[in-house]
């Protein structure tokens, strides 16, 4: 036989083995996809700035540049930002009232200890060095206390857990698993947060996802920090009525079928008015399954009770508004214009109806392609989080810009790269109390950071 014969004999067996799954083929895949993650982990995140942790400015400009009081809801806004691990407190003109920070290295300078790394879980045993590592969410209690998500940029898994701080940023508890994007707080005070793990097993109901995967999981921990339940969100919609939905998910996202990005413990507030959950069901996003889907999901059954697609695209942060509507941040629902391809609308699941939409001006363009939040506000506002532009906004209902602030964080070697905002958070001073106390409010008087 000739050598192209014996090459070419050589190929289609190869072929067949992978797509046979016969052995060795699964195990070469497996062994090449964890190698290609380890690959641009090295070689392709050498400069923080490289990241998605940074993006070009589209404006010089820093801190508030919009304010109008008496129609913004006026208040302290909480933000975490790519530059690193740290949660700002400001005030209306931009001032920082308060900050926490906690560089990921000094929680296990030994590697993860604990029940979870005892029972062998996936944790994250070479992280990402300290200037990739930021809080993506943050959450703040009356105290003073805060807890915060981290993730690590240019990592697989890039979820790197939770940990509580003390108003002085002192550890009160670490999670080391898989945590990612967003998490929520019940009235009990449990925390409800989303993890992710690479899986080699075979799902029941979805032969074509076939493993290595990166699986999402719905976490319960207690308020101190103990998993209590973990629920595989993939068997969760396998074992349910929507299950046909899991067939939704594109080639390109068989490694990562979910992209879970959001979660919101439903109170009874909630449910009052949003037929389609009782307290303390959970509500989520699915980024990769179809164009993106808002589901519902029992942490009693483990199954997916309510879940629904619409005209949105890799939506983030549904929220569950008062009226029983969904907000959510439409990443590429606007389609191509100089507005931006970037939307906030607001639906009628009973009708799917859009009620509401802001998708920003010529002038002042909405676009963020990944990650993405926003809030409903007291006075009828939305304040949205623009992630990669480094931007918050705050509009009226008939679209006017009454507040609006630019992330004071720049870097790169010409200094015109701009930090992403992970999250923001419109609070009442009346609900933090620590601020009253003599070394609540202990941070450097100053507008802006550089």
């Amino acid at each position: 036989m000739s050598m192209t014969g014996c090459a070419l004999l050589l190929f289609v067996a190869g072929a067949i083995t992978t797509t046979g799954e016969i052995f060795p083929g699964p195990q070469i895949a497996a062994a090449y996809e964890g190698g290609r993650a380890l690959y641009d982990k090295v070689v392709n995140y050498q400069n923080v700035y490289d990241t998605d942790l940074w993006y070009p400015q589209r404006s010089a400009k820093k801190g508030v540049t919009a304010y109008v009081p008496g129609k913004a809801q006026d208040g302290l806004t909480l933000y975490t930002s790519g530059d690193g691990p740290a949660a700002y407190l400001i005030d209306m003109n931009g001032k920082v009232v308060h900050e926490w920070r906690r560089p990921f290295s000094t929680l296990w300078p030994k590697g993860p200890r604990g029940k979870l790394w005892q029972a062998g879980a996936q944790t994250v045993s070479k992280p990402q060095p300290d200037p990739f590592v930021y809080f993506r969410q943050a959450h703040v209690f009356p105290n003073g206390d805060l807890l915060a998500l981290y993730e690590g940029a240019g990592d697989t898994p890039y979820g790197y857990g939770l940990v509580k701080l003390d108003k002085n940023s002192n550890v009160i508890w670490s999670y080391a698993g898989r945590a990612h994007h967003q998490f929520d707080i019940g009235p009990d005070g449990k925390i409800y947060v989303l993890t992710h793990e690479y899986s080699k097993e075979r799902l029941k109901h979805y032969g074509h996802l076939k493993p290595p995967r990166l699986d999402d999981y719905l976490v319960v921990l207690s308020p101190d920090g103990e998993e209590l339940e973990k629920i595989h969100l993939m068997k969760a919609l396998g074992d349910s009525p929507y299950r046909q939905l899991g067939y939704s998910v594109s080639n390109f996202s068989v490694a990562e079928p979910v992209h879970a990005n959001a979660v919101d413990y439903v109170t009874r507030e909630m449910a009052a008015n949003f037929p389609f959950a009782r307290e303390g069901q959970v509500l989520l996003s699915f980024r990769e399954i179809g164009t993106g889907t808002v589901a519902v999901l029992d942490p009693g059954t483990k199954q997916i009770t309510w879940a629904t697609n619409g005209p949105w695209i890799g939506q983030h942060d549904p929220d569950i508004l008062p009226n029983g509507n969904i907000l959510l941040f439409d990443n590429f629902g606007h389609f191509l214009g100089p507005e931006g391809q970037t939307r906030v609308v607001e639906f009628n699941p009973r009708t799917m109806e859009i009620v509401w939409r802001y998708t920003g001006t010529a002038d002042h363009p909405l676009d963020s392609p990944i990650r993405g939040e926003q809030q409903r506000l007291a006075n009828g506002n939305t304040l949205i989080d623009e992630s990669c532009a480094g931007r918050l906004v705050e509009v009226t209902q008939d679209g006017q810009i009454v507040w609006e602030f630019f992330n004071p964080a720049r870097g790169g070697d010409d200094g015109d790269k701009i930090a992403i905002f992970g999250w923001a958070q419109r609070l009442s001073p009346s609900d933090l109390e620590f601020l009253g106390q003599p070394d609540g409010a202990k941070q450097p008087d100053k507008e802006t950071r550089t």
